[in-house]
């Protein structure tokens, strides 16, 4: 997939401030300027601060339980280049480095009605923007190293208390701001250091290591090899990268973890392992993951005879449910009917019961507006949620650092349920907690039975295990529009939404969602959507480029995107509508947040299903392509597919040889650790 573990190039780039980066660096610059003075506590900022509230606990608590894991001249170019840089990072419009392509109960009886919204309850404080003085003291450093002054805030931010001396005492900090590059970094040090700045310096070989880790990470690992990231560090001129990483780690820079390999060696043989190195934000939320995995499947004593209701879809995994903690559950999109059943089940027997989904659903809470405690259950006086069952869909998507969230609030004796398809996109953040759930073999697996109907979910199954086949489609419910170029493609693409669609299938024009696999480029979402507002919703665009009616899609977070329609605009910001909820989104944020959205990418659409879907695949998408990309584009669409296609065999021979990029991560071997321990234990106590 071109540029990243986690996504193709030109898509949705989880380092994003806003979720959506593009493949160019073209867009308007200044709007990590305005996400950093943002004054008003916006949806984004109150959820943020909550996930924070939250890994805060769990850091306390992990710290209860046991012992901490043992951690052994002028800029290159012209400042206004890093300039650039940066604000196009930090908007969006330009991915951060494309590195590591290739890197590896006894029923408590409780009201039966659905969670209902709740209003939210006051969220903590975002963390305080740098003070004047700061900022100013910051921009004073910059100005000696030759560094634009517009870097003085983020870094005030990205450092915290101290920055100036910070920067002055260890120029290569610089590294902590976005879009940074360490080219750029060291001729910062240059200036300020002199002679002495050289490329064995460990100031900058620790700042090298964290870097590198943080740019794994916004592709989807959790940690790296340590032969992996020495070769890296080796690339970026680090004179003995074996000594400069041991220093990283003796200084708690980062932390080494060595993961056994294989099946436990006899008494005196030396087992193998590999040795892992990551940042600490990630270490501990996936150890975290573990336990709190590991407490709900220990911890539940109370299995029930929930046979009455094991009948039709769903039956099997209500066996499960009843006699276990911790349950994985997997299908397509008709197989979420089985978790729904469940829920329905637990209800009448009188388990406080709740479905969670990665996007709006309905009869489902968001994740998001889940831990924010926008929706759902209340918590109780030890923070966690009020519940008997827990059922997520979309597990897919869930990052470490929510799924640690999630699961540390649900508390002892409840069931927790992950439920999703494994041949989706995998999440914007880092790790891949479904998948590793599933291979560490952590808790029953339920594989639902359950085909999707018709055609589409003939072609889309078929994609699942790498055949494009063709499907008798009657109906018309598939339909390939063949194109010679991206003109073509983009006029094709208005055509089909605007008439061709609403006239064969009665569908409303704002019923048909189109998705593509980037933002840039001739039939990008860009363009496309200049060219269906054009069609569908003229006007000037007087509110930041949008006009009352326009579609939308709001990107409150890395990894969310929530389509929405323009409503108005005022001095408050551009007022939307999302999922039957009113949202503003203040006017210095609406550039980073909101984009139109008649046209997405994929990993913008996961999670969510329309009536009828248009995929461009314009030739230049090609090297975008993979068989979890088309799978999940094309699994967007209930009724009709249309695919106006330009890729030749590129599109076949992604569904049958470009599986998803590997992401390194610990999850599956702290499960299974956990795993065998509690085995051992059982085993001395009989």
């Amino acid at each position: 997939m071109g540029e990243s573990p986690a996504e193709p190039a030109d898509e949705d780039e989880p380092a994003a401030a806003d979720g959506t980066a593009e493949g160019e660096a073209t867009e308007s610059a200044g709007t990590g300027e305005a996400a950093a003075a943002a004054p008003a506590l916006s949806e984004a900022a109150a959820e943020l601060a909550a996930q924070k509230v939250e890994r805060e606990r769990i850091a306390r608590r992990k710290a209860e339980r046991e012992a901490p894991v043992e951690a052994g001249g002028k800029l290159s170019g012209k400042a206004a280049d890093l300039l650039a840089a940066v604000r196009a990072v930090e908007s969006g419009a330009k991915p951060s480095s494309v590195y590591f392509d290739e890197a590896p109960a006894a029923p408590r009886k409780a009201a039966p009605a659905p969670p209902v919204q709740r209003t939210p309850a006051p969220a903590p404080a975002p963390a305080p923007a740098p003070s004047a003085d700061s900022v100013q003291d910051v921009r004073a450093v910059l100005a000696r190293g030759g560094a634009p002054e517009a870097l003085a805030e983020p870094a005030a931010a990205a450092l915290g208390e101290g920055a100036a001396e910070q920067l002055a005492e260890d120029p290569w900090r610089l590294l902590a701001v976005p879009a940074v590059r360490p080219a750029q970094a060291d001729g910062f040090a240059r200036a300020l250091l002199g002679a002495e700045a050289g490329p064995g310096d460990e100031r900058r070989a620790t700042a090298l290591v964290g870097w590198l880790l943080a740019q794994a990470a916004a592709k989807g690992h959790t940690a790296l090899e340590a032969p992996t990231l020495e070769s890296a560090l080796a690339q970026y001129g680090v004179p003995d990268p074996a000594e400069a990483l041991e220093a990283a780690v003796g200084d708690g820079a980062v932390l080494v973890f060595h993961e056994p390999l294989g099946d436990p060696v006899a008494e005196g043989e030396e087992q193998p392992v590999r040795v892992l190195v990551g940042l600490e934000g990630s270490a501990m939320a996936e150890e975290s993951l573990a336990d709190g995995l590991a407490r709900l499947a220990n911890t539940f004593t109370y299995p029930a005879d929930w046979e009455k209701a094991a009948t039709g879809p769903g039956a099997e995994l209500i066996r499960a449910a009843a006699g276990h903690g911790l349950v994985a559950h997997t299908g397509g999109e008709a197989a979420r009917a089985e978790p729904r059943a469940l829920l329905a089940a637990a209800r009448e027997f009188g388990l406080r019961a709740c479905l969670a989904a990665h996007a709006p659903a309905e009869g489902a809470v968001t994740v998001a507006g889940l831990l924010a405690g926008a929706e759902g259950p209340g918590r109780d006086a030890d923070g966690q949620f009020e519940l008997d069952l827990l059922v997520v869909l979309d597990a897919p998507q869930l990052d470490v650092e929510t799924a640690a969230a999630l699961v540390e609030s649900v508390p002892d004796g409840a069931r927790l349920v992950l439920s999703g398809d494994p041949g989706v996109l995998g999440s914007a953040g880092p790790g891949r907690v479904f998948a590793d759930v599933l291979a560490a073999g952590a808790c029953p697996r339920v594989t639902s039975r359950m085909p999707d109907p018709g055609p589409l979910g003939e072609l889309v199954s078929g994609i699942g295990i790498g055949e494009l086949n063709q499907v008798d489609a009657p109906g018309k419910e598939v339909v390939i529009v063949p194109v010679r170029d991206a003109g073509e493609a983009v006029h094709r693409t208005v055509q089909l939404v605007a008439e061709s669609v609403p006239r064969a299938f009665g569908i409303p024009a704002g019923s048909v969602q189109v998705i593509t696999p980037g933002h840039g480029g001739s039939a990008g979402t860009r363009a496309l959507n200049a060219a269906l507002k054009e069609r569908l919703n003229p006007g000037p665009g007087r509110f930041g480029g949008f006009d009352p009616g326009d579609r939308a899609v709001h990107v409150p977070s890395p990894g969310r995107a929530l389509p929405a329609v323009v409503v108005s605009a005022d001095a408050q910001g551009l007022h939307l509508e999302a999922a039957g909820a009113r949202i503003t989104v203040p006017k210095d944020r609406v550039e980073a947040e909101v984009r139109h959205g008649w046209a997405v990418t994929a990993h913008q659409a996961v999670g969510a299903r329309w009536p009828a879907v248009v995929v461009v695949l314009p030739g230049d998408a090609a090297a975008a392509l993979s068989r979890d990309w088309v799978y999940t584009a094309f699994g967007r669409a209930e009724r009709h597919l249309s695919v106006v296609h330009g890729v030749d065999q590129a599109l076949p021979q992604a569904v049958a040889e470009v599986l998803p990029k590997p992401r390194t991560t610990r999850l599956a071997g702290l499960l299974r650790a956990l795993a065998a321990s509690a085995r051992e234990s059982a085993a001395g106590q009989e």
